[in-house]
């Protein structure tokens, strides 16, 4: 079977087997019994165990198999009927535990749109649910700056939450292709930011006009969510940036709540490749 990927060796077309996926210049990588494929070459890993840990994994998991996110998740949905051609190949860079990347292609396969869609991220824990959540989906340990996909491949990208790598994602989008990138909001996490710090500060927002893209829209997607316990507390926090940076004082207020109350804030900058 054709794959998304192509090989991260050769750059030539992979083909997806059972077990394995291969290249026409014999190259062969092994599929895991949970289903993804291993991409990225040992000589650019910056670590045995890259990307997320374990316990992270299971965190980002447990919180968003709660649907917690589940507006950013239908808004994501819904814009992908609304923007994504029929038979669109669909790329989720920094795809996680594939939350995102299933409810998106579900919807399309729903809405009769027969996509073919592939994630990647830098974490083999996270990528072992994935491939779990949606067996329909490729899934690779790769990094967003070194895609394994080949030039103009994807109609449209999704990046939530994960870095940008302009001069990637624009090389393996089409012409004419769609960009998702989803970004905190003002304030995002707010309440949980106040017992974490004596002084918050907003979230930045702007447009930013990258070069070979052009604006569509900005979908924003505000609301609030209610945290009943410390471990669903935990959770949050550790898919957060703050879980690496918050002093000490600030985390021990954190694990000392019971229940919490916060602003959930997204905005999906929606362009389109020029060209």
């Amino acid at each position: 079977m054709e794959s998304l990927f192509c090989c991260p060796i050769c750059a030539q077309g992979l083909d997806r087997q059972d077990s394995r996926y291969l290249c026409p210049q014999g190259h062969s990588f092994d599929r895991a019994a949970a289903g993804y494929v291993h991409l990225l070459p040992a000589n650019k890993m910056h670590s045995k165990d890259p990307g997320d840990d374990k316990g992270m994994a299971t965190a980002r998991n447990r919180f968003l198999s709660g649907d917690y996110y589940a507006p950013l998740r239908d808004a994501l949905a819904e814009l992908a009927l609304a923007y994504a051609p029929k038979g669109a190949d669909i790329l989720d860079a920094g795809c996680g535990e594939g939350y995102y990347s299933a409810a998106l292609y579900r919807a399309l396969v729903q809405g009769g749109k027969a996509p073919k869609m592939a994630g990647v991220d830098l974490s083999k824990h996270a990528l072992r649910r994935a491939a779990k959540r949606e067996k329909a989906i490729e899934f690779a340990v790769a990094s967003v700056y070194d895609l394994p996909v080949a030039d103009r491949q994807a109609d449209l990208l999704v990046n939530c939450f994960s870095p940008l790598a302009l001069e990637e994602f624009l090389r393996v989008l089409r012409p004419g292709g769609l960009y998702f990138y989803v970004v905190p909001g003002a304030r995002h996490l707010w309440e949980l930011k106040e017992v974490l710090y004596p002084n918050p500060y907003p979230n930045e927002e702007k447009l930013t006009p990258y070069r070979g893209l052009r604006y569509l829209e900005v979908k924003e997607v505000d609301g609030s969510i209610h945290l009943p316990d410390q471990q669903t507390i935990s959770d949050l926090f550790q898919m957060t940036p703050y879980f690496w940076k918050t002093p000490k004082e600030g985390a021990q207020r954190l694990s000392q709540l019971t229940e919490l109350d916060t602003t959930i804030s997204f905005r999906i900058h929606v362009f389109r490749k020029e060209g």
